[in-house]
């Protein structure tokens, strides 16, 4: 593991220490999960940036769903006749 220095605003610090305080941890290990969930969520965030380009590509080249077919499918589900997911015709 290896070690990182960082300058906290006082008030980060207060709060900082009343979490660690409050869940009988060290600050650094709230430090290293609060860093864990903000690289994950900024990992998500990418991922979903890198599907909405391929989206806007994919549309572009005129793969597209019809509106009705989509409609149709949605409305299909928990019935005995649940269809099967629309596909575009490119």
């Amino acid at each position: 593991m290896s070690v990182t220095t960082v300058r906290l605003q006082a008030e980060v610090e207060q709060h900082l220490e009343a979490i660690a305080g409050r869940l009988h941890r060290s600050k650094g290990w709230v430090i290293n999960q609060a860093l864990l969930e903000y690289i994950e969520k900024q990992q998500r965030e990418q991922e979903r940036w890198q599907q909405t380009l391929e989206a806007m590509e994919s549309a572009a080249q005129g793969k597209v769903v019809d509106a009705n077919e989509v409609h149709s499918w949605l409305n299909s589900w928990g019935t005995e006749n649940e269809q099967d997911a629309p596909r575009s015709g490119n």
